[in-house]
């Protein structure tokens, strides 16, 4: 566990360092697209943040490859080290062009694709898939290669459509990647699986990654990570699912916990199914991706044509703050994730249920909050926020309110910024008195 900590830190630290000189750069390279009218932010950000992600891993597995537990992982594993840097350079370059020129939505599926072809190529795939009571199924390599590129895009895809928010994309991968790093270290260490053992690393400099990068990248966000950054979070976490999906024999688990085929169904609930731990700990991106491509094939656009309803967007309109719908985001990751992982340790899946069901019902209560405006008794008024007092004002939704102001006998009153004229409501974001506008890193 120290080294795997040691390699966290490590890339985390690199990763912080050079997303400075990175945002310097983005600078003046002009990776700083105007702020387009489904953006949230105010003003232009520079991208180009998956550069130092970038740099942030190269570091990472330097350092791995120097420890003495981890080496063995380069040594009998070396395939798949070679297997993600191809996938992740690829991606990040495609990345790094849609970022600074613009690249076509099928360009960069055709990208992604051959990206996970590379790694498909040089052994990242699924060669069987574990089933109750039968054991390890064999597939085709045509099958395995068609649900590696399958798991890859989705992946990749899932997250870039997330990134629309400050933090979002890094927290809710980071979250993720926790809860693999849990589930494939327990297989390693506590089963002596060592196939689980490149996840593991993977897990681990992935999570370094997001939490180098989040400190810049929280609201007000100074850089945003850009494909170059969403998409190879993607592809890590696909390829971190792939290596240990398939690779792990139930007879071994079985044999170590008394021949219990009842027992290691039960520690094996999320890959008896396939794939089931990766989708479950993005199970809010995948939503969120299923729900857009329906929603706007189902208005006869382009499954590829941005829109402003995902669900952080919604969250917005009902009146949540960005740091609050973010939060929102991260508390709804981290329980699915951490409660997929939760119900494969523990011995009986009851008391994960309930916690889980108990945690449901605070989330609810979050979620539904700026519906519920208490009033504050007469005594304390002047001591709560105005919009807890009696008569106060407060915003609703996406529409915005003003504050009653004295007016002259006879004139007219102020009108409210809903009211204005599109000339006016130009005239007040250039002074910066209304941000319109909202921001989605929703292109695949």
């Amino acid at each position: 566990m120290r080294e795997y900590l040691l390699v966290l830190f490590c890339t985390a630290a690199v990763t912080y360092l050079l997303t400075g000189p990175v945002r310097k750069f983005a600078i003046l390279a002009g990776a700083m697209p105007p702020v387009r009218a489904r953006d949230v932010h105010r003003e232009p950000t520079p991208r180009l943040g998956g550069i130092a992600m970038f740099g942030g891993l190269c570091a990472g597995l330097l350092v791995a490859s120097q420890l003495h537990n981890l080496a063995k992982v380069f040594q009998n594993d070396s395939s798949d080290i070679r297997a993600l840097l191809s996938g992740v350079g690829i991606m990040w370059v495609l990345g790094v062009l849609d970022d600074k020129w613009g690249v076509d939505a099928l360009v960069k599926l055709g990208g992604q694709m051959i990206a996970a072809g590379v790694m498909v190529y040089q052994g990242i795939t699924v060669i069987s898939l574990p089933v109750p009571g039968v054991g390890p199924v064999a597939l085709s390599p045509t099958l395995g290669m068609v649900i590696t590129v399958a798991l890859v895009v989705v992946m990749v895809n899932a997250v870039n459509f997330i990134d629309g928010l400050d933090g979002l994309a890094g927290g809710m991968v980071c979250i993720a990647a926790m809860a693999f790093f849990l589930y494939s270290y327990r297989l390693w260490y506590g089963y002596q699986i060592s196939e689980a053992a490149p996840a593991v690393l993977f897990s681990a400099l992935l999570i370094g990654m997001c939490l180098g990068f989040l400190p810049h990248n929280l609201h007000p966000a100074r850089i945003f990570m850009g494909d170059s950054g969403s998409m190879m979070l993607g592809l890590m976490l696909a390829v971190a699912a792939v290596s240990v999906t398939g690779r792990v024999d139930p007879d071994l688990i079985t044999a170590q916990t008394g021949g219990s085929q009842t027992t290691t169904t039960h520690i094996l609930v999320p890959i008896y199914i396939p794939l089931l731990l990766p989708l479950a700990v993005i199970a809010l991106p995948l939503a969120d991706l299923l729900l857009a491509v329906v929603r706007r094939t189902w208005a006869g656009r382009s499954p590829f044509a941005a829109d402003k309803q995902h669900l952080h967007h919604r969250l917005l309109e009902i009146g949540h703050s960005h740091s609050r719908a973010v939060l929102i985001m991260y508390f709804w990751a981290a329980l699915i994730a951490f409660g997929t992982v939760a119900f494969s340790v523990t011995n009986t899946g009851r008391t994960v249920v309930l916690a889980c069901a108990g945690f449901c019902l605070v989330g609810l209560v979050a979620l539904l909050l700026p519906w519920f405006k208490p009033k504050a008794p007469a005594g304390v008024q002047s001591f709560v926020p105005p919009r807890y007092r009696r008569g106060g004002t407060a915003r609703r939704g996406a529409a915005v309110t003003v504050e009653a102001v004295e007016t002259p006998r006879g004139a007219q009153p102020a009108p409210a910024v809903s009211e204005l004229s599109a000339a006016d409501r130009d005239i007040l974001r250039g002074s910066g008195a209304t941000a319109l506008g909202s921001r989605s890193g929703d292109r695949p």
